[in-house]
């Protein structure tokens, strides 16, 4: 039977320093050092890091900080040959050491599980937050020698002719979200607000304009201002209009190449399928010569690269455009442009049931006004709310966390029951609950702040509860990573709503009032840490963190 390599002992310090983003004792990290270590293990170094990951915590039992998982370094052999993955964890763990960094080596289910010495783990994660700030997890190896990319992302695209319709929202926050991780991540980001500008409609409130001379309410940008209570910003607004005459070229182009036909009708259409399959037939050219949606997003996906050179471009719709959308990057391809491969739709479900106390939603401005008057109702009836100096902007942020957070727990993809009930719910997991931590955490500082942020002793936090919070700072990249390759907010919420269960529960037992100086101390910058760890996960969100609620 093959089995593992098993090298000579090694010392978890390399394994350990090297594979995470924390730098210990302050000195950089050696890729050298790195490239040594997998020589010893006799592993590729991608296939190294990316077996080790951070343990998730457990609120019933102290768990470890790291584990390296077998069963991914033998993803490669085949049935026959796979060795038994508990045997050779085992024997893994039997050559490794223990040192002044691990504390602990054991073995779990296909693992090897490393313990960190608790005040090494305390002092590195907290200066860590505390230097990095808003770059925290943002520098871990997991996206070292990533190259920065230019990326396209077009999302929102509401009818200018039309009222901002509610169908809207979800391409807009997911699209601002996108867009927030992949500038974090330090990626050319370019935000591409696609109007629809097109049609009948269009025309008619185009002739209202010039008739009735309603001009200043069209420069009054009701949409930038919507967008603008939302907290999104585009880099550029373009409508289906402007792509009038690109959309012919497109049609001519299509024709040189033999791959537009007619029909009895006169409509111009592409047989994607080659056998005339009805389900691939693509129509680009009404009987009257006028082009159609496809015909002018060809028009503007070549536009784009022209003007963009983009390296990925990624439309933000609803899964009822997914045909569109194949047969667009399909069309594009049979065109001659090899990066049609670089676009990717990301679709999303349907929310049902948004109804406000006036009836069914419609517009985007109802739900607004009506997270508004909720939440400042929800707040007028707690005890503990503070004087807020503008409650109808706090009213507004928290209830626009309250919105995002119910949208993105789950799969983007999925279609779900929306609950005003449910979404201002200001316990459980829900944004008012993380708005109201983040703001918790904020008073803290407020009040205790200035005696006690010079520096700590790492030996007054090693209770379980701190070191629970400590283990899932350490988490934050990985999270980060994982929704950076799938482009799926729920990890980070769900992230984000387990940090703040373990600090509301840490805030009822770790005190800082009447605690000794050193004590408070410590505590106060382990919750400044996960207070700036909450607001970075937040912003990435869309959401803005309140400091008073």
């Amino acid at each position: 039977m093959k089995t593992l390599f098993l090298p000579p002992p090694a010392s978890s310090l390399e394994l350990l320093e090297l594979l995470r983003p924390i730098c210990w004792e302050g000195r950089p990290c050696d890729p050298n050092r790195f490239l040594k270590l997998s020589r010893v293990l006799d592993l590729p170094p991608e296939k190294l890091i990316k077996s080790i990951s951070a343990v998730p915590i457990s609120r019933k039992e102290e768990v470890a900080d790291f584990q390296l998982c077998v069963d991914s370094l033998l993803e490669n052999n085949n049935d026959h040959s796979r060795p038994d993955v508990q045997v050779q964890a085992t024997r893994l763990a039997e050559k490794l050491k223990c040192d002044r960094v691990v504390s602990e080596i054991s073995t779990g289910r296909g693992t090897v599980n490393f313990k960190i010495n608790r005040e090494l783990l305390t002092k590195t994660v907290l200066q860590q937050v505390i230097n990095d700030g808003a770059k925290y997890g943002l520098k871990s190896e997991l996206f070292s020698g990533l190259p920065q990319k230019k990326i396209v992302v077009e999302f929102s695209s509401p009818n200018v002719a039309k009222k901002f319709h509610v169908g809207h929202l979800r391409s807009t926050i997911i699209g601002n979200f996108i867009a927030n991780l992949k500038e974090a991540l330090g990626h050319q980001v370019t935000r591409i607000n696609y109007l629809g500008d097109w049609g009948m409609q269009f025309g008619l409130l185009g002739t209202g304009f010039q008739l009735f001379g309603y001009e200043e309410k069209l420069q009054s940008n009701p949409l930038q201002h919507l967008f603008e209570r939302l907290g999104v910003h585009f880099d550029e607004y373009s409508g289906e209009s402007f792509y009038r005459e690109k959309s012919q070229e497109v049609l001519k182009l299509l024709d040189s190449k033999g791959l537009l036909q007619k029909t009895v009708k006169g409509t111009a259409i592409v047989d994607l399928s080659g056998n005339g399959d009805p389900s691939l037939i693509c129509t680009v050219m009404r009987g009257d010569g006028t082009s159609l949606y496809a015909t002018r997003d060809l028009a503007a996906a070549i536009d784009r690269m022209d003007k963009y050179n983009f390296d990925t471009m990624i439309y933000v719709t609803d899964k009822g455009q997914k045909k569109h959308f194949q047969q667009v990057f399909q069309m594009l391809q049979i065109m001659g442009y090899d990066w049609a491969e670089r676009c990717q739709h990301l679709p999303f479900g349907v929310v049902q049931g948004m109804k406000t106390r006036r009836g069914n939603v419609t517009f985007l401005e109802d739900v607004l006004n009506e997270i508004r008057s909720r939440m400042l109702q929800n707040m007028a009836s707690v005890k503990t709310t503070k004087e807020l100096e503008n409650p109808q902007q706090t009213a507004e942020r928290v209830g626009l966390a309250a919105l995002i957070i119910q949208d993105f727990k789950g799969l983007l993809l999925s279609d779900y029951q929306f609950s005003w009930d449910r979404v201002f719910q200001s316990r459980g997991d829900t944004g008012v609950f993380l708005q109201y931590t983040h703001a918790r955490l904020h008073s803290l500082e407020e009040t205790f702040g200035c005696g006690y942020l010079n520096d700590f002793n790492t030996a007054c936090l090693q209770d379980p509860q701190s070191i629970s919070i400590l283990q899932h700072l350490l988490r934050f990249d990985e999270v980060l990573c994982r929704s950076s390759q799938d482009l799926q907010p729920r990890h980070i919420v769900s992230y984000l709503l387990t940090l703040s269960h373990l600090a509301a529960m840490a805030h009822k037992t770790l005190l800082i009032k009447d605690s000794p100086p050193e004590v408070a101390g410590a505590r106060l910058h382990l919750f400044r840490a996960v207070r700036s760890v909450l607001a970075n996960g937040m912003k990435l969100l869309g959401i803005t963190p309140v400091c008073r609620m």
